[in-house]
């Protein structure tokens, strides 16, 4: 059995539908109101969520959106591409893993309601991570992007988008 396989049976890995394997690990009991969040949520959402994830070699994690800021975390493997795509237009790559002199980071926070897509970097096999939300993640806050109309909103990253989108 492959290092990749044992950590998705040790860990209950299930595919994730925007790619990868995933498991969460933490749903706060407690929960927030509604009237308490931004207008953005419609109901109550738990204090925080966490995740692990698992990206391998020739997968990766199509663009999406959420509606809460999402802390990435790096675990084990190698470096993990994280594409944000910010309000303003501007792309920001960051490489996820333990590699401090390549300007690689441990963590790094998805502003909420970006764009953004992750992959492994060209030589990893894989990167195992978590993610951290608060408020809390459901998957009614999940948006999916479509190919074509990113790209005709982002057109200065066409080329990334129609790769990562699904």
């Amino acid at each position: 059995m492959s290092y990749i396989q044992e950590l998705i049976t040790a860990y209950d890995l299930l595919p994730h539908p925007e790619g990868g394997y995933y498991k969460e690990t933490y749903r706060s009991v407690e929960t927030i109101a509604g009237m308490g969040l931004p207008f953005r949520f419609t109901s109550p959402r738990p204090f925080s969520t966490a995740i692990y994830f698992l990206l391998d070699k020739g997968n990766f994690s199509a663009f999406h959106r959420i509606k809460s800021d999402e802390c990435w975390h790096f675990y084990a493997g190698q470096t993990l591409l994280v594409h944000v795509i910010h309000f303003n237009g501007t792309l920001e790559t960051v490489k996820l893993g333990s590699r401090i002199e390549e300007g690689e980071v441990f963590q790094y926070v998805v502003p909420a309601r970006c764009w953004f897509a992750s992959e492994p970097a060209p030589g990893t096999e894989y990167a195992f991570t978590g993610c951290t939300v608060a408020p809390g993640f459901d998957f009614a806050d999940f948006e999916l992007a479509a190919a074509e109309p990113l790209a005709a909103q982002f057109p200065q990253h066409e080329v990334l988008i129609r790769r990562l989108c699904r």
